[in-house]
């Protein structure tokens, strides 16, 4: 049977006020009347609100989908920019910063900047466009004062505040912006706690480090990266520590193993302070350097424990440094304190390490993000004995050799 076009439309009306109604109809104060009672529509109206109806879901399926694609910033959010995931130490700083934050009621976003300037300072540049209200840096480039200008010089022309952490940047960027804070350690100190504890452990165990008995402890020294300012110190005050107190207890200074070497460290040619740089390296030096020869080394010294690590594999490949305690061990330092540091120094493969707080670096950052969010004082329930003038706070480190 053929319907007419006005039947049709009837019906679907008819439909429409039936689903109303078994949903449960709001009363419409304005007109006194149910808002489920049936309401006659034309031909043209009932399809008007079928169009509006697809409309409507269409619409609503875009809005979705544009959604999880790329959300929007939170008002009052923290973008927060590490230098490289893979950095072990790092690593560590990012879950406990997580933490913090999520502790906090901070909303977050993190980035991985993989090792790359140009990367992070595209990345502030996005997140400043989505909206954030607080940028927390990690700088990748820490050789020169350019990286942190320009990330400033973005921030401060939205009148965004910045904590810059872990990795150093100078007093005088970080007191040229009113919003800017430095969250890091005095990390001259790292050199000089590592370079005391060498000292202390060679003075005590002297002979049996001294493998080829001429009575001198040869050494090879793992800078991490060229220009940075916490590998040129721990590089100087490491050895120059160690040095001091060798040669007041009557012992002479460290020998680096290779005389042909000027710089007296070998570097990451990949800025990464990595295990497999150091891992390299000794295979390498163990090739040539050995105790049949005569000239082994005797002591490793590392800016990082990644790097530390890196140095126990390969001597454990070649047979020291066992964790069965059936061989010899070559005394190898590292800085950071990781849990596979620490792991190592439990079953004597590593000999110690000097502690750089994670967790108080990230509860630290936590704080002042909060103070700088909340209209607070930048440093209100930071310890005090930790800040610095009105531009830094220094975590404090701590020996660590498992005892």
């Amino acid at each position: 049977m053929k319907l007419t076009k006005k039947v049709m439309a009837l019906l679907l009306a008819s439909s429409m006020a039936l689903v109303l109604a078994a949903c449960g109809g709001k009363a419409d104060t304005a007109s006194g009347t149910a808002a489920n009672e049936p309401e006659t529509k034309t031909e043209d109206t009932a399809a008007e609100d079928a169009g509006e109806a697809e409309a409507e879901q269409t619409d609503t399926a875009e809005a979705e989908a544009e959604t999880e694609a790329e959300p929007a910033a939170v008002e009052g959010d923290v973008s927060v920019f590490y230098y490289t995931y893979g950095d072990t130490y790092i690593s560590s700083v990012r879950s406990a910063l997580d933490a913090s934050l999520e502790a906090a009621g901070i909303p977050y976003q993190d980035y991985d900047s993989n090792n790359s300037q140009t990367t992070q300072t595209e990345q502030v540049t996005t997140a400043i466009a989505k909206g954030t209200s607080l940028l927390v840096v990690n700088l990748v480039d820490s050789g020169s004062d350019d990286a942190a200008k320009n990330i400033i010089e973005q921030a401060s022309a939205q009148n965004i505040p910045v904590i810059f952490f872990n990795r150093s940047v100078s007093e005088e960027v970080v007191s040229g912006y009113d919003k800017c804070v430095f969250v890091g350690t005095d990390y001259e100190m790292a050199g000089h706690m590592q370079g005391e504890m060498i000292g202390e452990y060679l003075m005590a165990n002297f002979d049996a480090v001294d493998l080829n008995g001429d009575g001198q402890i040869s050494y090879v020294m793992f800078k991490g990266q060229e220009g940075n300012a916490e590998a040129i110190a721990r590089t100087q005050f490491g050895v120059e520590d160690a040095d001091a107190i060798l040669t007041a207890g009557g012992k002479p200074a460290l020998s680096f193993y290779d005389s042909s070497n000027e710089n007296l460290y070998l570097v990451d040619q990949d800025g990464a302070w990595s295990a497999a740089a150091a891992n390299n390296y000794m295979q390498t030096i163990l090739s040539q350097y050995s105790e049949a020869n005569g000239n082994m080394v005797e002591l490793v010294i590392a800016n990082n424990d990644e790097m530390a690590i890196g140095s126990v594999t390969a001597l454990q490949n070649a047979g020291y440094n066992l964790e069965d305690g059936s061989a010899t061990v070559i005394p190898v330092f590292g800085v950071d304190a990781t849990d596979a540091a620490k792991e190592a120094i439990g079953k004597g493969t590593m000999t110690g390490t000097i502690k750089q707080d994670a967790d108080g670096m990230a509860n630290t950052i936590a704080q002042i993000s909060s103070n700088f969010l909340g209209g607070a004082d930048t440093f209100t329930d930071v310890a005090p004995e930790n800040v610095v003038g009105t531009w830094r706070v220094n975590i404090p480190y701590a020996t660590y050799t498992g005892e």
